[in-house]
Parts: structure tokens; C-alpha cells; sequence
């Protein structure tokens, strides 16, 4: 007797429907403040409940995996060659954007006095704290902590990474007494994804949330006038991750396409709620079932998460062009490359502020002559855009992870075709 098999939902198509309500949502309750209010304070909770998990991952993965590695040689060449990698890939995604701008001229369609402005007094605060910090130097000393509990309250990746690293090779140096560390964060890391899991459960919910204020907020409506410039922004996302990451995972042997299968679930995920620490949890555990060894993948994801922002490039080149073509300002190939230098510099000085993508263009306009004022025009949309950038770079960073494990002999085949096995005959 055949054993019939209960028909679900797959955690992708849930929470495409929830991006679904969302929307539906949020066009019911345009500007109804009392449902705006309550989906926002919903959407709060489950990136809070998303933050809570992230950090004890990325500690415990990191410091296990870093003290399996046991080799300061092997971590040096291996953070070399990761960074060398994100700045060319981020290099390439900053051109596609800017080839596109010039390309299709979005700016050249609209008139730029006759947009509603949105309120960026808080990104202004922000570009003026992060600028004043910025440069090599601050950048350098910011990646060490002075007291890693303040950063670990505040969320900031980079010096985390950095204790979690030295920490992890103090665990090794000590020999036997060690193994008790790396039992225990086994131990912490196992549970973590155990309550990630659970956390999953309710991101449908979470994602309509996010969504439906979004949409409730701003409306249909507002996306009218920025339809172009929207619509060729993701017409270069598109093109990145399908001919750019396309070619690179050719080159090194990499089934690109059943990868993107893999990741669907936390791409899904990334894009509908603009959060990339949403589908971090998930995203580890999947890179290291997919056969990346576990320091590979807790070192170079969570640096990806701040230095290989391929989506947040794209859109920071297109909407700088953007915007000055919606000032008619004319810019010659010399300033064009001088753009792309700056914004090559100041996106890795910005790396890990808040809305830093939105950030970077405000450190960024004025050097091309367009009034910082002219941001207030796109601010309203930025949601709708991270969402799309942010799943780029979740893809770029799974596709990091493998391409470093390939490189350092730290992908075991055997375990990738068990997986992909796996993964087909549960479908």
C-alpha cells in the first residue's frame, strides 16, 4: 500500500502569500494610522525576534569554526581573498548600475519639483555621525572593540567578527581544555538553529506586516511617478544576478541555477522584509549542509553582510545618475569614473551604519553637483528598492561562501550531492 504524502505549503509560497496580504492590507488601510501602528509594531517584533538569533549564531559558528580552521596562515589567505573578491564583485555592480542609468535615462523622464518629498532628517543625522568617522583609519580602529558586550548590544558585525576570530584561535591554542568551549557553542549553536526554526514559523505573518505598512503608509499611488527609475533599477539586479553571478559561478564550477533553488526560501525572505539579518540564520545552515565547511561559511556571510553589498552598490550608482539627470545635470565620463571611485571609497566607509545604502548617496550627490535636497524625492520609495537589493545580496554572498570553500578545499562534494539528494526526493 502506497503511503500518501500530506500536502503542504512550502515556507517560500507562505510567505509569498503574505507578501500578498500585505499589499492587500496596506491598500485598505491607506493612512488608517490605528492599522498602521499595529502592522508595524507586528512587523517590529519579528525582526527583533530575527536580531535575537543572529548574533548567538554567528559567535558560536564563528569561534567553532575558526577553532576547527586552528590556522592563523589559513585565516589570513582566506580573508585576503574574500575581501579581494567582494571589492571586485561590488566594483562590477556599481558599472552595472551606472551602464544602466546611462542606458535607459530614467532621470531624463520625469520632473524631479513635481515628486512628493519624504522626510530624511534621520539619514542626515546618520550620514553626518558616519561621516565624521569615516576614512581607512577610523574604519580600521572601528573594526575593534573596546568592549565587545557594548558591541554585541549595538549589532556591530565587524568587531563581533573580529573578537569571534581571535577568540576562536585563543580556543585552539589551549589544546584539550579547549574542547570544553567547543562543546559548549556546538551546543549554543545547535539550539540556535533549533529556535530559528520556530522563528520561521511566523515570518508569513512578519512579512505581511512589514509589507502592509509599507504599502499603507506611502500607497499605490506614490510608485507612479518613480515607476522607471524603480523598474530599471531591478532590471539591473536581475541582470547582476543572472549574467553576472551567472558567469562567475560558471567559471568556477558552480550549478548556479540549483544553488538559487537551495536559497529560494531566504532570497523569499530577504526581499520581502528589506532585511538581510532575517535570512542570515537560515542561509548559514544552509551553505553548511550544502557542503561549505562551517569556518568558511561563519566567516565570509556575515562579512559579506557589510563589505559585499552588490544590490546596495547598484542602486547607490543608479540613483546618484538618477538624480542627475532629474537636475539636468550633465556628467562626462571623467565624472562618472570619479563617481564610481567615490562611491567605491564611501560605501566601505559606511559599511555597517544604519540604512547605509540611503546613507552613501547622501556623502555621495553633492560631489556631482545635485542638491542633497533631491533625496527627499526617492526616500518614499527606498523601501520598495531595498527590498530587491537585499536579495541580491543574499544571493551574492551564498555564492561567496562556496566559491571561497571551493578555493580553500573546504567543500566536501560528497555531502553536496547527499544534500541536493535529499532536497529532491522530499519534493
Amino acid at each position: 500500500m502506497k503511503k500518501v504524502r500530506s500536502w503542504r505549503l512550502t515556507l517560500g509560497w507562505q510567505i509569498l502569500i503574505g507578501l500578498f496580504l500585505g499589499v492587500v492590507l496596506g491598500v485598505v488601510f491607506y493612512q488608517n494610522q490605528t492599522a498602521i501602528t499595529a502592522m508595524q509594531n507586528i512587523g517590529s517584533m519579528f525582526i527583533s525576534m530575527i536580531q535575537m538569533i543572529v548574533l548567538p549564531i554567528v559567535v558560536s559558528c564563528l569561534t567553532v569554526g575558526i577553532a576547527g580552521m586552528g590556522d592563523i596562515g589559513e585565516l589570513g589567505r582566506v580573508g585576503v581573498k574574500t575581501l579581494i573578491y567582494f571589492e571586485i564583485l561590488t566594483t562590477i555592480a556599481l558599472v552595472v548600475g551606472m551602464v544602466f542609468a546611462n542606458v535607459f535615462h530614467p532621470g531624463s523622464l520625469i520632473d524631479i519639483h513635481s515628486l512628493h518629498s519624504t522626510d530624511i532628517s534621520q539619514y542626515m543625522a546618520t550620514a553626518k555621525s558616519a561621516k565624521e568617522n569615516s576614512g581607512i583609519w577610523a574604519t580600521i580602529m572601528n573594526v575593534i572593540p573596546k568592549n565587545i558586550f557594548e558591541s554585541l548590544a549595538q549589532g556591530n558585525m565587524m568587531p563581533i567578527i573580529f573578537f569571534s576570530v581571535l577568540f576562536g584561535l585563543g580556543v585552539t591554542a589551549i589544546g584539550k581544555e579547549g574542547q570544553i568551549v567547543i562543546d559548549f557553542l556546538t551546543a549554543v549553536q545547535e539550539v540556535m538553529f533549533k529556535v530559528t526554526n520556530w522563528v520561521m514559523h511566523l515570518a508569513p505573518i512578519g512579512v505581511c506586516a512589514l509589507i502592509g505598512v509599507t504599502v499603507a503608509q506611502m500607497g499605490i499611488k506614490a510608485l507612479e511617478p518613480l515607476g522607471m527609475f524603480i523598474l530599471v533599477t531591478y532590471a539591473a539586479m536581475v541582470f547582476f544576478i543572472v549574467v553576472v553571478l551567472g558567469l562567475v559561478a560558471y567559471f568556477h564550477k558552480i550549478a548556479f541555477w540549483t544553488l538559487l533553488k537551495v536559497i529560494k526560501n531566504e532570497t523569499i525572505l530577504a526581499f520581502s522584509t528589506a532585511s538581510s539579518e532575517a535570512a542570515l540564520p537560515k542561509l548559514m545552515d544552509k551553505m553548511q549542509k550544502y557542503g561549505v565547511s562551517q569556518g568558511i561559511v561563519s566567516f565570509v556571510i556575515p562579512t559579506g553582510y557589510t563589505f559585499n553589498l552588490d544590490g546596495s552598490a547598484i542602486y547607490q550608482s543608479i540613483g546618484a545618475i538618477f538624480l542627475a539627470q532629474a537636475y539636468h545635470i550633465h556628467l562626462s565620463l571623467g565624472q562618472q569614473i570619479t563617481l564610481l571611485v567615490v562611491l567605491m571609497i564611501t560605501s566601505k566607509g559606511m559599511a555597517g551604519v544604519p540604512g547605509a545604502s540611503f546613507v552613501v548617496l547622501l556623502a555621495t550627490v553633492s560631489t556631482i553637483g545635485v542638491p542633497m535636497s533631491g533625496l527627499t524625492f526617492i526616500a518614499g520609495i527606498d523601501r520598495i528598492v531595498d527590498m530587491g537589493r537585499t536579495a541580491v545580496n543574499v544571493v551574492g554572498n551564498s555564492l561567496a561562501a562556496i566559491i571561497m570553500g571551493k578555493s580553500e578545499d573546504e567543500f566536501d562534494e560528497e555531502k553536496n550531492r547527499a544534500y541536493l539528494e535529499k532536497l529532491n526526493t522530499a519534493k
